[in-house]
């Protein structure tokens, strides 16, 4: 019997399976600054002790995305490693805010399966949890993926979809509990914009761009321990039509997120993930832009709103027109992210 792990094929799923994924990882400090390195993102509550302190929190917690590619980089192995494709998000919930010095573990449940109709791929629908090392939930999503069969004439027993929520309700959304912004310093934050100054249906050109080049892209997947081969297996990608490594799609995510503090600065703090898709693939070289639209609001109490935040991303595209989808409901050639998620934002009420 083989040593070695070549990773789970679609096949090898079943409904109902737990998986209880290898290496937790301790978040440090190193991995905010090489974050920052990589994306370039300027959100206070993130950046400084004080403001976060001023904020009610006890020091400065790491920006969400950070545990969220630590836990997804977690189930790559046993999830993804023999992936065509991550074809989106939904459900998403942070749970608690996380620190440097905490340690993160994952765990997945298969909760759907369905094969293409080429019988040689299919998709795995997962729900992740992360934990800390006090064994509380510090975030839980649903993702699903394209994993290719290793034998396109195996049967597989049991198929079925799951019914996904549309958007995470604002009543499910769970701020940290010593959260305050009454105290907020907008000229720090950045901007004077507050939860009064945004409204529904607004659209927002974050008007930067950003490049990602082939080192950092595989730098900042390789700082999460995703080990999915389309990220790294240039000898296999030189097969495909395109003949490139994909870049991970966390890495398009936390750029266009970083993009969009230029018009959305006080509204670092993501609470949820109600739904996001990989429009098309993205490769290393290209200028990302982003734009956001604002779906809807909802009052938290305690000085605290909450925006639920289209973020559109395209590549080699600036986005002072909004790309997006057409009448016909086909994306603009342009875009490679739609994102849907639900942000903290002071109040000044």
């Amino acid at each position: 019997m083989s040593k070695t792990d070549p990773g789970n094929y679609f096949e090898d799923f079943r409904l109902g399976q737990v998986l209880v994924h290898a290496t937790p990882r301790t978040v440090t400090a190193g991995d905010v600054a090489l974050y920052t390195a990589f994306y370039g993102p300027r959100f206070s509550l993130f950046s400084s002790d004080e403001v976060a302190r001023a904020s009610g929190l006890p020091a400065a917690p790491v920006d969400p995305l950070i545990a969220f590619h630590i836990v997804f980089g977690k189930t790559v192995p046993d999830i993804s490693l023999n992936a065509v494709a991550n074809l989106g998000y939904a459900e998403g919930l942070f749970l608690a805010p996380v620190y440097p010095g905490d340690t993160l573990m994952a765990e997945s449940e298969v909760i759907g399966l369905k094969e293409n109709s080429n019988r040689k791929t299919g998709v795995v629908y997962v729900r992740t949890t992360g934990t800390n090392q006090r064994g509380e939930r510090v975030l839980s999503y649903v993702r699903w993926v394209m994993v290719r069969k290793k034998d396109a004439e195996a049967e597989i027993p049991e198929q079925a979809t799951p019914k996904l929520a549309d958007a995470v309700a604002a009543a499910d959304l769970i701020i940290p509990a010593t959260l305050d912004f009454s105290k907020y310093d907008y000229a720090l934050g950045g901007a004077p914009h507050a939860f009064e100054d945004y409204a529904i249906g607004e659209r927002i050109d974050h008007v930067d761009g950003m490049a990602i080049e082939e080192a950092e892209h595989a730098m900042a997947t390789r700082l999460w321990q995703n080990t999915a081969k389309v990220h790294f297996n240039q000898f296999e990608r030189a097969k495909d039509p395109s003949g490139r490594r994909l870049v991970y799609g966390g890495v398009v995510i936390s750029t266009a997120k970083a993009l969009s503090f230029n018009g959305l600065q006080n509204a670092g703090l993501i609470l949820a993930i109600n739904g996001g898709r990989h429009v098309s693939p993205y490769f290393a070289g290209a200028t990302v832009f982003a734009w956001s639209e604002v779906l809807d609001k909802a009052d938290l109490g305690d000085g605290v709103g909450a925006l639920r935040l289209r973020l559109v991303a395209t590549k080699d595209r600036p986005c002072d027109d909004f790309p997006g989808k057409d009448e016909a409901g086909v994306y603009n050639e342009h875009v490679i992210l739609d994102f849907d998620y639900w942000a903290a934002v002071p109040k000044r009420g």
